[in-house]
């Protein structure tokens, strides 16, 4: 089944979207996080959900968009409102189905928030975490690739512009001086490398491979390449594997 539902805490609305088979059943949750300019209705979010579910009646998969993202009702997108709806989605799943077996899926710029989330806060709220060609240079990327050389010209001289993929997201200076401040290669996360899986394109013309190599390397974490995968794994046979790797990691 799917379910749509919100999260109101303080305010603040987190769209939410719920994969499961039974919700009495559910014991385990692995939480999704999407990449910048998309949202919650994520088709690599359900293919994923569908999988997974088919095999373990007793998880569910529980989507929800970023701040500004999808039908979010937020205007200016900040990192911390981006921690703070993780951790109200994080305390949902907790309180709500009544598990700590807590695990996570995410992808690029939502793969980045959970690594940061997981430095900011100096705990690992996830029994596993898998990330998909994370976005681990985000500030680079977003003005050398993301961005149009105009759009960055408007941004340096105080002019907020419209970036982003499946919807476009206004951001402005603010926000690049965030993202450049919050360096999370510069973090270590050694001490988490055990529950940490990078899946990473060959080919991804985002964040380039070399970058999760390395930042894997240093850290100890597992990566594991998709020869030829660009950022979005637009072929199906590349997501299919990740997918199944992803499902591997979390039952292992």
């Amino acid at each position: 089944m799917e379910k749509y539902f919100d999260i109101n805490e303080s305010g603040y609305s987190v769209r939410c979207k719920l994969y499961c088979g039974n919700v009495h059943d559910i014991k385990k949750a692995v939480i999704f996080g999407h990449g910048f300019g998309g949202h919650m209705d994520n088709k690599a979010c359900e293919k994923f959900a569908n999988k997974l579910i088919s095999k373990h009646k007793d998880f569910c998969v529980v989507a929800f968009n970023w701040p500004c993202h999808g039908d979010d009702a937020r205007k200016n997108l900040t990192l911390s409102e981006c921690d703070m709806y993780l951790t109200y989605v994080i305390e949902y799943v907790k309180t709500h189905f009544e598990t700590d077996e807590i695990y996570a899926y995410a992808t690029s710029f939502g793969a980045y928030l959970f690594l940061k989330y997981i430095a900011d806060h100096g705990f690992n709220p996830f029994r596993k975490a898998a990330l998909r060609c994370p976005a681990l240079t985000i500030y680079d990327s977003m003005i050398h690739r993301i961005m149009s050389e105009d759009d960055y010209a408007k941004i340096l001289k105080g002019k907020p512009v419209l970036v982003g993929f499946d919807r476009k997201i206004k951001i402005g200076k603010p926000f690049l001086d965030e993202l450049k401040a919050a360096d999370i290669t510069q973090n270590d996360y050694i001490d988490y490398a055990d529950d940490l899986l990078i899946i990473h394109g060959t080919k991804d013309e985002i964040i380039p491979f070399e970058v999760s190599a390395e930042f894997a390397d240093r850290n100890v974490i597992e990566l594991i390449p998709m020869e030829n995968g660009d950022h979005r794994f637009t072929d199906p046979k590349i997501m299919d594997l990740a997918i199944h790797t992803i499902i591997e990691f979390i039952e292992g």
